[in-house]
C-alpha cells in the first residue's frame, strides 16, 4: 500500500463520530461523503444497521474517505 492510498483522516475519529452521531451519518461527512451522509441521516442510519457495518469496516481498516483512500492510521496521517 502507498501513501497515496491513505487518507490524511483520522481512524479514530471517524470511529467516534459513527458511534456517537452515526445514526445522522457525520463520520460520513467528515470523510467527505456528503451523498451517503446525507442518506444516512434520512433513514437514520440504515435504522442503525448502515451505522453497524460502518463501525466494523472502520474497526477492521476498510473504510474509505471520498477519494477511495483507506483510514489507516488511527490518529491522521503525519
Amino acid at each position: 500500500m502507498t501513501s497515496a492510498h491513505i487518507s490524511e483522516k483520522s481512524r479514530l475519529l471517524a470511529l467516534i463520530l459513527c458511534w456517537l452521531l452515526g445514526i445522522f451519518g457525520i463520520h460520513r461527512f467528515y470523510v467527505g461523503k456528503m451523498g451517503t451522509g446525507l442518506l444516512m441521516i434520512l433513514t437514520l442510519g440504515g435504522l442503525g444497521i448502515w451505522m453497524l457495518i460502518d463501525i466494523i469496516l472502520i474497526l477492521l481498516g476498510s473504510f474509505t474517505d471520498v477519494r477511495g483512500r483507506i483510514l489507516f492510521f488511527w490518529f491522521g496521517k503525519s
